[in-house]
């Protein structure tokens, strides 16, 4: 992939490394315009993706692309195609479609085609509500608010790869998702927001082995800080700790901050 240029760590004005796993589970980093996959090669997910977005430069293009493969990877490695297959799972984009895609149309249409890698992927429930809608949108609000240099912000996806996940095809699947927004304003400093969406309503294992979509279910989506999402994950989110928005104060699960509309979010 000629063009894989990966994650730039220093995109923003204060340099963002890429985030990396805690622990010894092993892992294959893979680089795609302008975002890179680190992939526990274990789990056959990705542990953590990381984006660059030009909000000033993002074109809206259709949508093109087919799911497949990373040939850079065994497929043993990766979550493919059988998993998904006659059930109510979607295949979600963790580097969402239109992130990377921006500067010339041949370049945004390169970068957006690259989000269809199995990769950058991870099986969701297929229900679809409002809380749903609002962790789609997550970037899109980040963006709008920040006001950056040249509306810059990186974003780091991921699935949350907890050992009791329920296994189904040979996967566990996966009950939340991590999301970490970083953004420099202008003249300010480094800022960051973290956010869990949980589908464990929604996931039904069955105890032949098949996995069921609870119709009664819901997803949700909170705002978390930053270092329980480092904690909950494992995965070492180095300066976005100390620039989170919530000012990194600890509280229990059961008191994070369910967001019901974009209203919700705290960014300052």
């Amino acid at each position: 992939m000629t063009d894989a240029t990966g994650y730039d760590d220093g995109f923003l004005e204060s340099a963002v490394p890429l985030p990396l796993p805690l622990g010894d589970s092993p892992t294959r980093e893979l680089l795609y315009p302008r975002f890179t996959v680190v992939l526990d090669t274990v789990r056959r997910l990705a542990a953590v993706t990381a984006v660059n977005i030009d909000g000033a430069s993002l074109l809206d293009l259709p949508r093109t692309g087919e799911w497949r493969l990373d040939d850079r990877a065994p497929a043993s490695e990766q979550t493919g195609p059988a998993v998904y297959a006659a059930n109510d799972l979607d295949r979600g984009h963790l580097v969402r479609r239109r992130d990377p895609g921006w500067g010339t149309e041949a370049e945004a249409r390169a970068a957006t085609e690259a989000t269809f890698f199995y990769t950058n992927a991870a099986p969701q429930a297929g229900a679809f509500n409002q809380s749903k809608e609002l962790w789609l949108g997550l970037e899109d609000h980040v963006l709008t608010y920040a006001d950056a240099t040249d509306q810059r912000i990186s974003v780091f996806t991921a699935p949350v790869l907890a050992p009791d996940d329920p296994p189904y095809r040979g996967v566990g699947i996966p009950r939340r998702f991590f999301k970490a927004a970083a953004w420099v304003p202008p003249g300010g400093r480094l800022q960051s927001a973290g956010f869990v969406l949980d589908q464990s309503e929604l996931i039904d294992p069955r105890e032949d082995g098949a996995l069921g979509v609870a119709p009664l279910g819901a997803y949700r989506t909170f705002q978390v800080p930053v270092a329980e999402i480092e904690a909950l994950a494992g995965v070492d989110l180095g300066p976005l700790v100390d620039a989170d928005v919530l000012g990194g104060t600890p509280v229990r699960a059961e008191a994070w901050r369910l967001l019901r509309a974009p209203e919700d979010i705290v960014l300052g």
